[in-house]
């Protein structure tokens, strides 16, 4: 019994103690925002990262979805003879749900898990130590710049993955399956809405400040070592994921 109640408080006073430490970086990120001095050059270095070098796997990740739902919502609408609903429907769930989450968990995987690495491999290598040591705050100099980067470039790629997804349906309802074009095209003007776009936008910001501020987080506090930084990068991909797919619920239970 003892055992069992030490085991239930450690763990307690360790998720109290992680959870204030998410915290009070992220308020610490967030002035440095607004705080000189302002590295433009390593921003634009992260989009770079972060979003021109995620492009190809968005890409491929928004096409196939979008061919993928056209191809299954095809066979359920043409038991009812509304066909032409396909495209309205893969257009609506590419910019409400799919375009968003998955570039998102896509982008996680790839550059959230490579922040994580890259910034502990510094921390174990006392390379974070050496910037306080020449007066650059690392919270300003590592972290900031990803955050901003993720916000920005997680809309962008959102947008290519939307208008992928669609072009995608298109050419499995119209080429593949002989849809209509013109009732195709119809019916995704009628049904989808700005909102709609503007709504999986704002989803899209949040996931990059979740992915790109865990994935720095999971790094900066890594210890241990070799094993230490691959557990960090472990714990950033899984926690970023589990985070973005609460967080698209309760955005989506707000909006709509």
């Amino acid at each position: 019994m003892y055992s069992l109640i030490f085991y239930l408080g450690r763990n307690t006073i360790g998720i109290i103690r992680e959870t204030g430490q998410i915290f009070i970086l992220l308020v610490q990120a967030f002035a440095w925002m607004v705080l000189p001095p302002y590295r433009v050059k390593a921003i634009i270095k992260q989009m770079e990262f972060v979003g021109v070098k995620s492009t190809f796997v968005v890409v491929l990740t928004g096409t196939f979805t979008g061919m993928v739902l056209a191809l299954q919502s095809h066979h359920g609408f043409k038991l009812f003879g509304a066909e032409t609903l396909v495209g309205s429907t893969v257009a609506l769930a590419m910019t409400r749900e799919l375009g968003p989450v998955l570039t998102a968990l896509m982008v996680n995987g790839r550059a959230g898990s490579a922040m994580a690495t890259e910034i502990g491999t510094m921390r174990v290598t006392e390379q974070i130590d050496a910037l306080y040591v020449m007066a650059a705050n690392p919270i300003n100099y590592l972290i900031v710049p990803r955050i901003i980067a993720g916000i920005i470039m997680l809309p962008v790629l959102t947008i290519v993955s939307d208008l992928l997804g669609i072009l995608g349906g298109y050419f499995v309802g119209v080429i593949l399956l002989n849809i209509n074009s013109g009732m195709f095209v119809a019916n995704i003007l009628e049904m989808l809405e700005v909102e709609d776009i503007f709504h999986g936008l704002i989803k899209s910001i949040f996931f990059g400040l979740i992915l790109s501020y865990i994935g720095c987080y999971k790094g900066f506090y890594a210890e241990g070592g070799a094993e230490g930084v691959g557990k960090a990068t472990t714990q950033a991909v899984v926690l970023s994921s589990v985070l973005i797919l609460i967080s698209d619920y309760l955005l989506t239970s707000i909006m709509f």
